[in-house]
């Protein structure tokens, strides 16, 4: 592949995807900072907050119906047409969303709203995911598949170190009176923009040649969902499980210590907000650095790895924070997000060797967003109810342990398949 062509691939992965989990993080971020009090004014602080992460949720339960919609639509009508209808409805939800009215001037009508265009934005993203990596899969060397495949997945990262660091620079230069009031819509209008550069990137990026092959050969999957259940449920589970453990600790890092701080240590939303994004760039930097590693030990070996240290991590976090020190805050998040990097990294190429071409866009999606269901969708509101009901972090810090034994688990069943062909 000529080398404007692999940049021009580089960069419709990594800025379709940047911007898709911008829109995404802008919502988290502000779940977890002031949503509370806009949309959910009546409750107490840590039940407010309890309700907010509940809409945190709505977009992760709404990504399996995305997940089997553009899932379909991908392995029946190529991968670049998904990939552009995903990215302009999630850029109008998002947009829509800076224009919702608060608590205080439509009541029960606002938390209502804010629910349906979370639904909607969760549903883009669930059929996001899966067409991003596939570009980079099937275009690209196979040998390299896990270099590729994690140039999407450092758009996660990315947007979320675009997304905290627009709410950071906003929380600083404005007062928290007109944050409150009107600041919190501005990341969500910048949407418009961001997608518009987007939607350029990405209608200039070909078809896949593994998906021109099959449409030539005739051999297009009629029923894509079907027959993952039917004869690829094994690389299903698989793919799902390994989700399980990263999503939950990037749920802890990055939506839950931004309420923990704020809300119990009473740190400022700024400082808060500057360690996650120093966190995140370091996330990004690290994500291909591992799915390059991947390519030469393999998928499960830095996957494990990631996993095994995620466990210890999750014992050591809270005390970090809990020393209130700014050194200690950036170090926690900073550790957390290297160590989901190690796991991130290789994710794409794992879960995207699971399953054969002809229904690789449906098994994928299916195995990222039911995974993400139980992994990051729930998290958040689990940490919440956990501290709230035991008044300490130990019990957040075994949920995430377990579920990164939940990772582990299943990687020690697991085929290696890194050099295999891609079928």
């Amino acid at each position: 592949m000529p080398n404007s062509a692999t940049r021009r691939l580089a960069s419709a992965s990594i800025i379709g995807t940047t911007l898709e989990y911008y829109d995404f993080a802008v919502y988290n971020t502000l779940a977890a900072l002031v949503f509370n009090r806009l949309f959910f004014p009546s409750f107490d602080p840590i039940a407010g907050t309890i309700l907010a992460f509940s809409t945190f949720a709505v977009g992760y339960f709404s990504r399996p119906i995305g997940g089997v919609i553009f899932g379909h639509l991908g392995d029946r009508f190529g991968r670049r047409f998904v990939l552009v209808t995903t990215l302009f409805v999630m850029g109008i939800t998002t947009a829509l969303m800076g224009l919702l009215p608060t608590y205080e001037s439509a009541g029960a009508l606002s938390p209502a709203l804010l629910v349906a265009l979370r639904f909607i934005q969760g549903a883009a993203l669930g059929g996001e995911w899966a067409g991003a990596e596939l570009l980079s899969v099937e275009h690209g060397d196979p040998a390299r598949r896990g270099r590729n495949a994690s140039w999407a997945q450092m758009g996660p990262s990315l947007g979320t170190l675009l997304a905290t660091g627009t709410i950071a620079l906003l929380t600083w230069r404005l007062s928290s009176d007109a944050f409150m009031e009107w600041g919190w819509r501005l990341p969500f209008f910048a949407s418009v923009v961001l997608v518009g550069f987007g939607l350029w990137i990405r209608i200039g990026v070909e078809e896949t040649p593994l998906f021109r092959q099959l449409e030539r050969e005739q051999r297009k999957a009629h029923a894509p969902i079907g027959e993952v259940f039917r004869s690829h449920w094994r690389g299903l589970l698989l793919g799902g499980g390994v989700r399980i453990g990263p999503d939950v600790l990037y749920s802890l890092t990055a939506a839950f210590s931004l309420s923990y701080l704020t809300t119990v240590l009473g740190q400022s939303r700024t400082l808060a907000l500057i360690a996650l994004s120093i966190g995140g760039a370091c996330n990004a930097i690290a994500i291909p650095i591992f799915g390059s590693l991947s390519d030469r030990l393999g998928r499960r070996a830095v996957y494990g790895a990631g996993a095994a240290l995620g466990v210890i991590w999750a014992f050591a976090f809270f005390p970090l924070l809990n020393t209130q020190s700014a050194i200690a805050i950036v170090c926690a998040l900073v550790g957390a997000l290297l160590i989901h990097a190690m796991m991130y990294g290789p994710q794409a190429a794992f879960i995207a060797e699971q399953f054969p071409t002809r229904v690789r866009y449906a098994g994928s999606s299916l195995a990222y967003t039911l995974a993400g269901v139980v992994g990051g969708g729930i998290a958040p509101a689990m940490f919440a109810t956990l501290f709230k009901a035991y008044g300490t972090t130990a019990p957040v810090a075994v949920y995430t342990a377990v579920a990164l034994l939940i990772t582990a688990g299943v990687l020690l069943v697991a085929r290696e398949r890194n050099e295999e062909p891609v079928r």
